[in-house]
Parts: structure tokens; sequence; C-alpha cells
């Protein structure tokens, strides 16, 4: 209580209360003129020197947080006193950060009300933050004083906190979208505009029953289905060979199936177009062989479908992966002690216990699948999707915001529908694996009516993967790709190349500047996705609160909107006061935290369902209360979560596209920004160059990831220990 008491006085007395122009993390405002310059003053100085009088009641709740620090958490007033501390300060801080602006009064009742202010005020910075924090902070521990989740200060906090950074990031920026559905053309509110758009037959059509072309909702629809049960099978196959086989090649096998996710979106489908377009390599090898005339089947339905499926098989491996390695050797091995044979305990045992993986492979895959906007983009030809039809809706001729708002819609209700699908198929069965017992056994290997087809689908699919990457590579290392196949590394040394002067390195490339910055920035996202997402994955795993449901929800809601919407709605919400971050690297940051958390959140909660809450209920007996347990109990069992988390965060932060492309600066460029940019100009090679740098990269990452965070250790030997004795 103390440490947030301390925390909102720096805010209100030290640090700049509004937002400083140079960014987030500039601190050249020391030496230019703080305190007393009005854009860098901490809002006690404004205050002070009778500016931005509005300010003034914030001191109040700070002062009278003073009057709890010498009373006992059992003392009544104690709890009263934090509660109305925290909600006073925020509710003040929240009315008039929105109620004043940059013009003054925000609305025109408060003009009526008070009349022209003469005054404005910019985005919250600095101590805004701190302040907002302390608050937030010790209403936390006036509720949790009050008894709520048994007064557990830690999770009542991380609720809290959870809430306010999802409704502010998730919720805020949507709802300003979707209302857009409902905006007439003279700025008034309609459902009948609604409904028009919503009805619309180009939306809900089934012409291709009878020959024509289905709306755009059943396409995605099917679309998703398919690619969701395509990702989980061959999530599944690949787990399988590298968990319950001898397969020697175990880790290229890893490297392999992560490949696709490291990849911008596009160059796969440049690369499939090379390959089986109307002029590619292998389309025209079998029309020389058999004597047919090459066609453009790959543009549409099946292109989409295939692209997918290599961008999205990765994410379903890595939250199997974990999910079968917790799968307990001991239930297995005593389903054998009691004569089954290996295909019976593989489909009685093993299979069950791996549902949680499962369902969250397919929800993932099911929503990246809706919400996929590259890949449509490249190969979608006459097969319309959700995410491209938004798309065109807002950077379209028609520019229509309440069409795209309708889509988003509708594409919202499939996601939901899916997550409630499969909250039914787990049920409220217990599939828990890991407990505080010793677990020393073996994992059986698959039948052999299993691992003969797991291992042609994994080796059919593996050569694939390879195949289309050789393409990648070797369009880096050409003249003009398709056309000039002379070998070259021009590409590489217009982008990358570097000059030694006599002051040190000069870095002349095209390329470095959006290089290094998009090294930052999914370098700062990575670990704080994965804290957000695994503390809410503890949260809906290990307790119970009202409105438990709802707060799933909400951290799913962000995953399930396309990047194109959320890019436009947080350029609506985050562009004027009170929290003007637009053109800044914390947009960008603070998009790919919250776009990319629910993989967290569902990898932690896969893992987390097989973990004996005993082992939470010891931790707890011995005194640790539930930081400590969380922190020195449950992450080191939880490491491929982790894993999961970070890299999956890290490598879409790099290769995000339809998101970035609205909320990228001239100072903060994106790689995957700079690279659409060269292929709008044809600088196909450049582009080519650029990605396959990138994959290197994230390789590297990913392995440095792998070593940081380590391998889950539950004592169990390997199968070659079990084979010696």
């Amino acid at each position: 209580m103390i440490f947030w008491i301390i925390v909102g006085w720096v805010g209100f007395l030290i640090l700049p209360w509004y937002g400083v122009e140079d960014g987030f993390l500039s601190f050249g405002w020391l030496f230019d003129g703080y305190p007393f310059d009005e854009d860098y003053a901490p809002a006690a100085f404004l205050i002070a020197q009778g500016e931005k009088l509005w300010l003034a009641p914030l001191a109040l709740p700070l002062i009278a947080s003073l009057f709890a620090i010498n009373r006992k958490k059992s003392d009544p007033y104690y709890a009263t006193i934090l509660i109305l501390v925290g909600a006073i300060g925020l509710g003040w801080l929240m009315a008039q950060g929105f109620g004043i602006g940059i013009r003054g009064f925000n609305f025109e009742w408060l003009k009526s009300l008070f009349g022209e202010l003469g005054d404005r005020q910019y985005g919250m910075g600095y101590g805004g933050l701190f302040l907002a924090s302390a608050f937030l902070f010790l209403f936390a521990q006036g509720i949790a004083a009050r008894g709520a989740i048994n007064g557990d200060v830690f999770v009542v906090s991380a609720i809290a906190g959870v809430i306010v950074i999802v409704t502010t990031f998730v919720f805020f920026p949507i709802a300003k979208m979707l209302i857009a559905a409902f905006i007439t053309e003279d700025g008034t509110y309609s459902g009948a505009v609604f409904a028009s758009k919503f009805f619309d037959d180009r939306l809900w059509g089934l012409k291709c029953l009878t020959g024509g072309r289905c709306g755009v909702a059943w396409n995605s629809l099917f679309l998703a289905l398919t690619v969701a049960f395509l990702t989980t099978v061959l999530g599944l196959v690949f787990a399988l060979v590298v968990t319950r086989s001898g397969f020697r090649h175990k880790r290229a096998l890893r490297a392999l199936t992560v490949l696709p996710i490291i990849t911008p979106p596009f160059v796969i489908g440049l690369a499939l177009i090379l390959l089986f377009g109307l002029s590619g390599s292998v389309t025209q090898f079998a029309a020389d062989l058999f004597g047919v005339q090459p066609t453009r089947w790959l543009y549409g339905m099946p292109g989409i479908l295939i692209a997918q499926t290599l961008a999205f098989t990765p994410i379903a491996f890595l939250v199997l992966i974990g999910v079968v390695e917790g799968v307990s050797p001991s239930m297995e091995e005593a389903a054998q002690t009691l004569r089954a044979n290996r295909w019976q305990t593989f489909r009685t045992v093993s299979l069950p216990l791996m549902r949680p993986g499962l369902a969250n492979a397919f929800l993932l895959g099911f929503i990246e699948s809706m919400a996929d906007f590259g890949n449509p983009l490249v190969l979608g030809g006459n097969y319309d999707v959700l995410s491209t039809e938004i798309f065109f809706a807002i950077v379209g001729a028609q520019y229509d915001q309440g069409r795209a708002a309708v889509l988003a819609m509708v594409l919202l209700f499939f996601t939901l529908s899916a997550f409630y699908a499969q909250r039914r198929w787990l049920g409220k069965k217990s599939y828990t694996t890991v407990s505080g017992k010793g677990d020393s056994g073996v994992h059986p290997l698959m039948p052999k009516g299993i691992a003969i087809p797991v291992f042609i689908i994994a080796g059919l699919w593996g050569l694939f993967t390879v195949v289309i990457y050789c393409m990648i590579l070797y369009g880096s290392v050409v003249e003009l790709w398709g056309v000039n196949n002379t070998l070259t590394f021009k590409h590489y040394t217009t982008l990358f190349s570097v000059r030694l002067e006599d002051g040190g390195i000069r870095w002349t490339g095209a390329a470095w500047d959006s290089f290094w910055t998009t090294i930052y920035i999914a370098a700062v996202a990575a670990p704080l996705t994965a804290i957000v997402g695994l503390i809410t994955a503890y949260l809906l795993t290990r307790q119970t609160f009202a409105g438990k449901n709802a707060f799933e929800f909400g951290t799913m809601l962000s995953f399930a909107i396309p990047g194109t919407v959320i890019g436009v709605s947080y350029i609506l919400a985050f562009n004027v006061p009170p929290i003007e971050i637009t053109g800044t690297g914390i947009i960008l940051v603070v998009s790919f935290v919250f776009r990319n958390m629910p993989v967290g959140v569902r990898a932690g909660i896969a893992s987390m369902s097989q973990l004996d809450k005993s082992l939470d209920e010891s931790s707890l007996t011995l005194g640790a209360n539930s930081w400590q347990t969380f922190r020195r109990i449950i992450l080191p069992l939880m490491r491929p979560a982790i894993l999961a988390a970070l890299v999956y965060s890290f490598v879409r932060a790099m290769t995000a596209i339809s998101a970035v492309i609205f909320l990228v600066s001239a100072e903060y460029d994106m790689a995957t920004s700079y690279i659409i940019g060269r292929v709008e100009n044809n600088d196909y090679g450049l582009a080519i160059a650029y990605s396959t740098t990138l994959i290197l990269v994230m390789l590297t990452a990913v392995g440095m990831l792998q070593i940081m965070v380590g391998r889950t250790k539950i004592g169990r030997r390997t199968q070659f220990e079990a084979g010696e004795k």
C-alpha cells in the first residue's frame, strides 16, 4: 500500500503530467525547461501556476490515502479509505480526461453548462499513468481487505489490472469502431442503416448452391473450419513425432514446423504462385508432361487453404507440444499393465487427456483463419472473405466504416460461437496429469497403425515446406525472379550494406532503420505479451470470481478482430486525449501485446489444466502467498507455454501486416510495411531478400528463447535411459 501511495505522489508532484512530444521513452524533457515548462510540468506545478485547475481535485484522494497508513488491515476504515481513494481518484481522472480535450470541452452539454473553457489539454503522460496505476491498485487492495477472493491481494490486483488494460486497449477502441455501424451520413444513429448492411446479400447469399457465389460470411466460415481441422491434425502429427517416436532429427523437425510462422504471409503466397500459379514451374511442368492447359486453380479457396495451413500449423504445434509432453506416462503404463495394447492406450488414455490442447489448437486455428488478411489478399481471387472485405471497406474507394463494422461484428459472432463450442466439448472434466507426486515413467511409442500415417504425413508436409523455403531463398539471390535467373547478392547489399568510417560503423543500407525499429518493438512486446497472457491464464484456471466468463471473453476479443479493424480503431481511439499515442512506438507495442495475448492465454490454460491444484494448495499451506506460489511453483512447470507465448508474440510482431499498415509513422517504420512498399514498386527481389533476412533473424531469436526458457523438468526418464535399463 505504501509503495502505491508513493507512486501516486511521484506521478502528481514530480513526473510530467502530459505526454512528451519526443516519445514516451525520451528523457530530453529533463533538460528542456522541466519542471516549469507547461509541456513537461507535473500536475502540482501546473496547478500552482494557475493552469489546468481541473487537476486540483486529484490531490484530495491522494491526501486521504495517507490516513490508511497506520491502520491495520482488520480495521474496517482501512478498506473503506482505500476503496474510496481508488474509486474517486480513478473516476475524476477519467471524467476530466474524456471531458476536456485538445479543443476544450469535448461535449456540447459541458459547453452549455459551463461555457467555453478557454483552455485545453493533451494526452496523459508519465504523471497521469503513475497516478492512475496508484488509484487502481489502492482500490484493489481495499477490495481484498474486504475479503474478496479470500483477501488475496495479488489475485485481486491481477484481476483488476487485466480488466483495466483489456477494457482500455480492447473494448474501448473496438467500441469506437463498432458504433460506426449505426451512424448515418448526417452523423445521427439509425438501426435501419445497420439492418440494411447486416442483411446484405453479399454477406449471406447462398448463390453458390446454384452455381453462383456465396456470401463472404459463408466463405469465411467454411474456410476457417477446414483450416482449423487441418492445422490441428498436422500440429498433433508433428507433436507425436517429436514426443512419441524414435525420430532422431527432432530439433530439425521443430525448426521446420516453426518456419512458416516466422515468415511474412505474402511471401508464402508468392512462393506458391511461382510453384503453382498459371506460369508456375510445377504448373508448366505438369502441363508439358500431361499435355493439359494450365489453369488458375491456385487463386481462390485452394490457394488460401494451402497458405493458411502452412502458416498456422506451427501455432497448433506450439500449443500441442506442451500438452502432449505433459500427459503422465504413469497413466499410459498403467493401461498397458492392465493388458491394453498401444492403440487402446492411445485412444482411451492419451488422446482424451490431450483434449484441452486439441480444443485450444482448433480454436486458435479457426480464429487465425478468420482474421487472416495477407493470404486472402494475395491468393483470394474471386473468393471473398470477411477480412479482405473489411480492408477494402475502409481503404477502398467506398470508404464505408459502417459496412466494415458490420462485417467485424459477423466475424466476432463466428469466433465467439467457436469459443462456446470449444467449452461445451471440454465440459467440466478434469485433465490433470501432473501432480506433486514423482513421475519417472516413459511415454510409450505410437502404435504402428498410427505411426505409419503420421510419418507419411509429416514427411510429405515437411518436404513441401522445404520446397517452399528453397524457392524463397532462391528468389532472394536472383536478378529478377522468374525472368532473369542470374545469381546475385545485390538485393542484400542494397538493403543491409555497412560502411566502416573513422567515426565507426555507418549503416548505409536502405532497410536498417525499419529493421532496428522492428527488432526493438518486437523485443519489448514479446515479454509483455507473455506476462499478461500467463497471468490471465493463471487467473482463469486457478481462481473463481464473479464475471469469470466475461473476463475470459474479454481476453479473447482482440484475437477475433482482423488487424485492419484493430489498426483503424486504434487510430480513432488513441489519436485524441486522454490516451494520445498515435505515431509513437507505444501504439505498436500495445497493439502487438493485446493482439497476440490470447495465444499466451490459451497455451497457459492448456498447460495449467494438467497441473494438479494440490501443488498450489501445498505451497499455500507451507506459508507462501499466491504470488510466491505462481512464481516458484507454477511458472517453472509452464515452460512450454512460456516459450509458446514468447515465440509467437515475438515473431508475430516481426511479421504483422494488417494493423501495422495503419499504425506506422515516419519515425517508427516496421519491416513489413517496408516490404509491402517494395512489393508495390515491383521490387520483388528486395522484398524477398528482406523477408529471408527476417526469417534467419527470427530463427536465431527462437533458438535463444528456447535456451533461455529451457524445458519443463518433471523427473522422467528418456526412451534411451529406459532402453539402457
